[in-house]
C-alpha cells in the first residue's frame, strides 16, 4: 500500500515563497514520475510540475520561472519550491506519483496567497 504525505502548505503574502514536500512510503518500489497538481475552488485539477526518475521536468506555463521541482530517488520524496507567489496560485496542491502505470494521489495541502 503506497501512502503519500504532503506538507508545507500555508498562508503567504503575494511575492512570498513556500516549499511543498511529499514523501512516499509503503512497499519497495521504483517511482517513474512524481509531480504536483493543484485545484482551485470551482476549477479543474491541473498539472503544476512533474519530474521523471531521470529528472526530466515539465512545468505549467503559469509557473515557469517561479516554481522548481526536484526529487530524491533514494528517499522517494519530491519537493516543489514556489517563489514569487501570486494570489492565483491559491489552491489545494496534490502530490501524485506513478508506479508502473498506476497513479497514486496524496490528500492535498492548502496554499493560500493573499494580495
Amino acid at each position: 500500500q503506497v501512502q503519500l504525505v504532503e506538507s508545507g502548505g500555508d498562508l503567504v503574502q503575494a511575492g512570498g515563497s513556500l516549499r511543498l514536500s511529499c514523501a512516499a512510503s509503503g512497499s519497495s518500489f521504483n517511482i517513474n514520475v512524481m509531480g504536483w497538481y493543484r485545484q482551485a475552488p470551482g476549477k479543474q485539477r491541473e498539472l503544476v510540475a512533474i519530474i521523471t526518475r531521470g529528472s526530466t521536468t515539465t512545468y505549467a506555463d503559469s509557473v515557469k520561472g517561479r516554481f522548481a521541482i526536484s526529487r530524491d530517488n533514494a528517499k522517494n520524496t519530491v519537493v516543489l519550491q514556489m517563489n514569487s507567489l501570486k494570489p492565483e496560485d491559491t489552491a489545494v496542491y496534490y502530490c501524485k506519483v506513478i508506479i508502473g502505470i498506476r497513479p497514486y494521489w496524496g490528500r492535498g495541502t492548502q496554499v493560500t496567497v493573499s494580495s
